[in-house]
């Protein structure tokens, strides 16, 4: 039987100008409806908090290496960020 994508019901208030910027996403045409405005405001904060995350860790690591460890990291920063920059990981 084939999986389906199900959604779950929730009802809340929330203030005027967010309920505006909900209609407003709708009426151009970037979500089609309430339920896929706030989807896509929700995926879209996720992304933002694994980003940090990932910042944070990143940071951590690199506030850890010393001497030999942290010339060759930096180096191979440099090649991945050369090559990362021409790919467009959001697909925007």
């Amino acid at each position: 039987m084939p999986v389906r994508n199900r959604r779950l019901k929730i009802s809340t208030t929330i203030a005027p100008e967010n309920r505006a910027f909900l209609k407003s996403l709708i009426k151009r045409g970037s979500a089609a409806n309430f339920a896929e405005a706030v989807d896509s405001l929700i995926e879209e904060a996720r992304r933002a908090e694994n980003r940090k995350r990932l910042d944070d860790a990143t940071a951590a690591f690199y506030a850890s290496l010393s001497g030999d460890a942290l010339k060759q990291e930096q180096e191979l920063e440099l090649a991945v960020g050369s090559a990362a920059s021409r790919v467009d990981f959001d697909a925007e």
